[in-house]
């Protein structure tokens, strides 16, 4: 027990536990976990089951074997049936336990017998009969587990690591993160071995809880909180309560530098348990939901309100003032702008030569591969500040590559946090349908790089009805019943679309008028041509021809595909698809929260993580699960 002191802790379970060996106790090595994991180190095992004796009498069994036997040796493999008769052979040696009692025949012979006062006279009446007490009521013990531990049983080098990023909600429902990234890497695991179990990397997921350790206001908001429906109240303040800390002046950077800090700590933490990972080129990635995508996203983008008030003043001061000034007036604003442009002149020389003394250090310690933002309100925050589409397809116009590779957007089509990206890139993709997401049954599914953008609208003939026309006849989601839902037969039998087509159609006219209200609409009649058609009605991907353009104003080929010159470098929006007879009511308020355990995404993400070594292997086996 002296030496059992000084061993170091175990790495079990991946990296992701330790072992306390002293102490019996195992917890988690990147998150922190109130209870404690019992661990029971297992001696003497029982014959047929394998389960191990209860730690106390093992190690008391252990105690008195290794006095009585140490030094003579066993054999090296338990092939030995229970049922070989020890008849006429007497126990070499017996000891006695509170409930039972251990006789050892010889040094790999050793049985177990209960001393409770059935078990005694059954003993006793089977001997009479002739059976020996070992065969009667006897258990037979193993010292060792069957199996003996091999170098191959080590999992393999983790070469990708995902950082799961938490949104709002966290205060309200502290270590929800843990327990849905437990889910997503479940989720992982099941497609892995599936789809990608004959590749070297290896993706392993890590929860990023940013929330707990911040202090903010304190408890200044709960205080003036009143006591009427405080059930409600407490719940809204642990959760959107988040949001307006972010737009906060006060508390923003607190939860920037929190997050920020969190995914510097993990990262640290992680390499010096695995020495190896950098140097062998280990890549990043972060999955984020929610609230949590705007946060990363500032992180490595760097952005700053403060910086952005400081560009409006001076674009305010560069504007001529206009109104009438006497010649001394104006000569001495004329001194004052030549003085501020000498001092800005100054002011960058002294910045350029910080600059070259001293590197400024990055805001995260690694570089971000792959940036999927789940339920993500993003682009709502970046069109509040500014940003308006371009006339380039790059993905550098909202997130340069340098910072992070590929940014991809996932949402489901129902929930009502989540927005699109590539609009904001360019302004014709709010016509273009999102990617749709491969079910994770698929058989032989496109890749999505070689998906071809497709247009929104309902087929119609582009060339006989007009442009004002075609928008009038389009029915509203507010006045017209809902359509039939959108249907993907890459998966479905004959027989089984029939009959689920058949149930979603009796739904349809039951919720007509609830649904509908959840048809987003616009301003302008082409986008609310769009949206609608997005909500009611959709095409298949695998029919390119039966989609065409909503209006005359966008170029198209013949086949109702855009452009190429005007398409995006790299597809970022991806949309869940719908169940066939999922309520959109229900979906409303639940799909915010649905793709911690989705295999769907779970295929998404590794499809992508796993897409370098891809492309220079062959292609994985996407047979149905």
């Amino acid at each position: 027990m002296v030496e059992l002191v000084n061993i170091e802790p175990v790495c079990v379970r991946g990296g992701l536990y330790e072992v306390d060996v002293t102490q019996g106790e195992c917890y988690p090595v990147y998150w922190n976990q109130a209870d404690k994991i019992p661990v029971m180190r297992g001696q003497w095992f029982i014959d047929g089951t394998w389960q191990p004796l209860e730690e106390e009498e093992s190690n008391l069994i252990e105690q008195e074997h290794l006095n009585c036997f140490r030094g003579q040796q066993m054999q090296e493999n338990f092939d030995i049936e229970v049922s070989k008769s020890i008849d006429g052979k007497d126990a070499v040696h017996s000891f006695k336990l509170s409930r039972n009692h251990v006789d050892w025949h010889s040094v790999d012979e050793v049985y177990l017998y209960s001393d409770a006062t059935t078990s005694k006279i059954a003993r006793t009446v089977t001997q009479k009969l002739g059976f020996s007490k070992a065969s009667s009521s006897g258990t037979r013990l193993h010292r060792g587990y069957v199996e003996e531990a091999t170098l191959e049983d080590k999992p393999s080098q983790t070469t990708h690591i995902v950082f799961v990023v938490h949104g709002i909600g966290q205060k309200m429902d502290q270590g929800r993160i843990i327990k849905n990234t437990a889910m997503m890497r479940e989720a992982a695991r099941k497609i892995e071995e599936r789809h990608f179990s004959n590749y070297a990397t290896h993706v392993e997921f890590l929860p990023v809880e940013w929330r707990s350790k911040l202090t903010l206001d304190g408890d200044t908001v709960d205080s003036i909180t009143p006591d009427k429906v405080r059930g409600l109240r407490d719940m809204l303040n642990s959760s959107a309560m988040d949001i307006m800390y972010y737009t906060s002046p006060l508390y923003r950077d607190e939860l920037v530098k929190g997050l920020q800090q969190e995914l510097n700590r993990l990262y640290s933490l992680f390499c010096s348990r695995n020495p190896d990972f950098e140097e062998k080129g280990g890549k990043v990635s972060i999955v984020s939901h929610s609230l949590g995508c705007v946060i990363t996203y500032d992180i490595m983008t760097g952005w700053n309100p403060v910086r952005l008030y400081e560009q409006l003043l001076q674009k305010e001061e560069e504007l001529p003032d206009e109104r009438w000034m006497s010649y001394e007036e104006r000569h001495l604003l004329d001194e004052l702008y030549i003085t501020k442009r000498r001092l800005k002149e100054i002011e960058e020389r002294l910045h350029g030569l910080k600059a070259s003394s001293m590197t400024q250090t990055p805001a995260l310690k690694f570089k971000v591969e792959n940036f999927f933002c789940m339920g993500s309100p993003l682009a709502v925050f970046l069109a509040l500040r500014g940003i308006r589409p371009g006339n380039t397809g790059s993905q550098d116009h909202i997130l340069p590559r340098e910072i992070c590779n590929r940014l991809l957007n996932i949402f489901h089509p129902t929930d009502p946090v989540a927005y699109r990206l590539e609009p904001l890139i360019l302004k014709h993709y709010s016509n273009i349908s999102p990617v749709q997401i491969h079910w994770y049954n698929t058989s032989n599914p496109l890749p999505y790089e070689h998906m071809k953008p497709s247009f929104l609208n309902p087929a119609k003939e582009p060339t006989s009805v007009s442009e004002n026309e075609g928008i009038s006849t389009i029915p509203s989601p507010v006045t017209s019943p809902v359509l039939s839902r959108r249907h993907y037969g890459e998966s479905i039998t004959n027989i089984g679309k029939a009959s689920i087509l058949g149930a979603a159609s009796i739904g349809k006219g039951l919720g007509g008028m609830l649904f509908s209200r959840f048809g987003r609409s616009s301003t302008t009649p082409s986008s609310e041509t769009s949206k609608d058609s997005m909500e009611d009605e959709k095409k298949p991907v695998a029919s390119p021809s039966a989609t065409t353009v909503a209006t005359q104003t966008l170029p198209h080929s013949s086949s109702g595909f855009l452009d190429s010159a005007l398409e995006l470098d790299h597809r970022i929006d991806f949309e869940l698809r719908e169940g066939l007879v999922e309520s959109r009511y229900w979906s409303a308020v639940t799909s915010h929260t649905a793709y911690w355990s989705s295999l769907d995404v779970a295929l998404f993400l590794l499809t992508f993580m796993y897409k370098h070594e891809h492309d220079n292997d062959a292609k994985p086996n996407l047979d149905p699960i």
